[in-house]
């Protein structure tokens, strides 16, 4: 019976075994790629791609890791020869007398050849031919090849292939760094990696891990006080979803990763612009202001962009928490910036023929049907531009808006690298034309660097894992956007915002700092877009479904929000001025317009006196601006003492 046993054995395996294809042609099959997406320090910002990590060699993973994998799956895995026959015999007594499947006997080695080369299923044909492969890979690597290869290929629950992908994913930490309890909680996941992933029950995560434990006590590869310190620690609660606003950088570079390197084929490496210590600083300071004023004043995300002079991306956050939504706010959502749009009204002024020291007539306005008022409801009469711009004027940008043509702001917005579409109507003075953090704040760049296109990037390079360079960020001269002559009294008022204005909660001590704050209807949005020589920051507080906030406004939570940002980011720094002639620490002479009763008639003529144009007047003696209020015209006569000194 044995005789025939045997020749009846050896005549199965041989039916099954031609089934499969020449061993000649067997080799392992490469492992999915990874994408690597680094610091611009080096510092690893994420993983991507179907493994969710990196392969690591044996010898850079904890030790730990392979004494749990051995003890709870593979006792006898350095003693077999691929197929454990004390294994099988004992798992198949434990299941004849539960009368079901409650013990594999499958070794480390045959669940690696089942992972490697075969399909899922439960068939007598898999098993035999699964044993034949596991003969094969003992033959042709050594045992601890074997285990490298099974480590790094394994599924670990929650989207991580491989154990540097799971620690990662778990633990927050390389595969080298994994402690004992971890480990044993890592080898537990192989009975079951969704349902043990601590990332969906951490307790049964835990009671799966004490089991691992034990089992590596009895093998004598920990001491019974090794044990006990790690039954001690508390139980690992993972999130559900990676976490890390780092992670919305990384979802944006493989969202365009295609259209410029093709299919990936192979490990490779992306060397981006992104600081991970200033990544780290925005987002605590994004988290902290939402947990501190969040729900006092009705706000339930933010957002924050930081870039330097060249458009390179230093910090993104794209919400509150990435692990609870993975939507980008900085990069991907449209919202009104309301006042934060009002520097390119100014700039257009200023290229119209205006300076800072222009004065204007903040009074009651009409532009056919619409009536801007102040936020504040009250009326100046005559101011200079550069306190109109620091007191966020409504009637001023609306004027100016009208002087230069609503054709001309858009035209320059663009210019400055603002790619939404934009309204060309008078309203889009007070910011009504929806743009993205990430644009509004590029747009505000070129004040920093001296007046040139700052297109904002995040990628630096893509190579191989050999070095072999499959992308490069080409960065030629730039295209200047702003005249040299104007930066100096857009930077002068600018200034005067943070210092004199509406966006004194902004102000750091010691640097010439530039801004706007910017609150849409009904405090919808709260914007504050600063910078310095330094770096450009763009903060935004707001709801996702636009319902009102409790009177947010720029120059509150994200005002205080970007100066404590930009303090980390400036420690250390040498304080460097912005560019262009201004006064820095002198404040230019107003001329004090004292109201006075006047007959109607005089409404228009002093309208004609600002803006240089006539006028039509409606019933309510309200100036209305003429139909020819856009276009260019020569120059008259100077008619104040401010405009012959400044020559506005």
């Amino acid at each position: 019976m044995g005789l025939w046993g045997g020749i009846a054995s050896i005549a199965i395996i041989g039916f099954y075994a031609v089934q499969l294809p020449q061993s000649s042609s067997w080799s392992v099959p490469k492992r999915p790629p990874n994408v690597r997406i680094v610091s611009v320090n080096g510092k690893l910002l994420a993983n991507r791609g179907v493994t969710g990590g990196e392969s690591v060699a044996l010898a850079h993973m904890s030790p730990y890791i392979p004494k749990a994998l051995i003890a709870i799956e593979d006792r006898r895995f350095h003693s077999h020869f691929g197929v454990d026959p004390f294994g099988l015999v004992r798992a198949s007594v434990k299941n004849f007398f539960a009368g079901r499947v409650v013990q594999g006997g499958s070794t480390i080695t045959q669940q690696l050849a089942k992972n490697l080369f075969l399909k899922p299923e439960r068939t007598f044909k898999r098993k035999i031919q699964e044993v034949i492969l596991s003969f094969w890979l003992e033959a042709k690597f050594t045992k601890n090849e074997i285990l490298e290869l099974y480590l790094n290929r394994v599924y670990f629950g929650s989207g991580s292939y491989g154990v540097d992908a799971a620690s990662r994913r778990y633990f927050s930490k390389p595969s080298r760094d994994v402690n004992l309890a971890e480990a044993a909680l890592l080898a537990g996941l192989l009975k079951a990696p969704s349902r043990l992933s601590p990332a969906r029950n951490p307790i049964k995560a835990e009671k799966r891990a004490q089991v691992v434990l034990s089992a590596m006590r009895r093998a004598n590869f920990i001491t019974d006080r090794e044990a006990a310190k790690a039954l001690s620690m508390p139980s690992t609660k993972a999130r559900s979803y990676w976490s890390g606003a780092e992670n919305y950088v990384a979802d944006w570079i493989m969202n365009d990763l295609e259209k410029l390197v093709g299919p990936i084929t192979e490990n490779i490496i992306i060397e981006t612009t992104l600081d991970l210590g200033l990544q780290k600083s925005a987002e605590a300071e994004i988290r902290a202001a939402l947990n501190k004023a969040g729900k006092s004043m009705q706000v339930s995300q933010a957002a924050l962009v930081s870039l330097d002079g060249t458009g390179a991306i230093r910090a993104m956050v794209g919400g509150r928490d990435y692990a609870t939504s993975q939507f980008n706010r900085a990069l991907d959502a449209k919202r009104q910036p309301g006042s934060a749009f009002k520097p390119i009204v100014y700039l257009a002024a200023l290229e119209n023929g205006n300076t800072p020291s222009s004065i204007r007539q903040d009074m009651p306005i009409r532009i056919g049907k619409w009536r801007p008022k102040n936020y504040d409801n009250k009326y100046r009469g005559a101011v200079t531009l550069k306190t109109a711009l620091s007191k966020s004027l409504n009637t001023i940008a609306a004027q100016l808006t009208m002087e230069v043509g609503p054709r001309n702001v858009v035209n320059l917005a663009h210019r400055l690298g603002i790619k939404s579409k934009l309204l060309a109507n008078a309203s889009i003075a007070l910011g009504t034309s929806e743009v993205s953090l990430l644009e509004l704040t590029s747009a505000y760049a070129p004040l920093s660097n001296g007046g040139y296109l700052a297109r904002p990037y995040v990628i630096n390079r893509i190579k191989t894992k050999r070095g072999r360079v499959l992308y490069r960020h080409k960065s030629g001269e730039s295209r200047r956007v702003i005249l040299a002559k104007h930066i100096g009294p857009m930077n002068a008022m600018m200034i005067d915002v943070v210092r004199n204005g509406t966006g004194k909660a902004a102000r750091l001590k010691g640097w010439p700092v530039g801004g706007k704050t910017g609150t849409s209807q009904d405090f919808r949005d709260g914007w504050f877009i600063g910078y310095t020589t330094n770096l450009t920051t763009g903060v935004w507080f707001g709801n996702d479904d636009g319902q009102p906030t409790k009177k947010l406004t720029g120059g509150s939570l994200p005002a205080k929000t970007w100066a404590r940002f930009m303090n980390i980011a400036h420690n250390s720094v040498p304080v460097v001025d912005l560019p262009g002639s201004y006064q820095r620490n002198v404040v230019l002479p107003l001329v004090v317009a004292i109201p006075k009763k006047r007959p109607p008639v005089s409404t228009s003529r002093l309208v004609r006196m600002v803006s240089n144009r006539r006028v039509k007047t409606s019933r309510d003696d309200h100036p209305v601006p003429s139909v020819g209020i856009g276009q260019r015209r020569k120059p008259i006569e100077k008619r104040s003492i401010m405009d012959l000194i400044f020559g506005g």
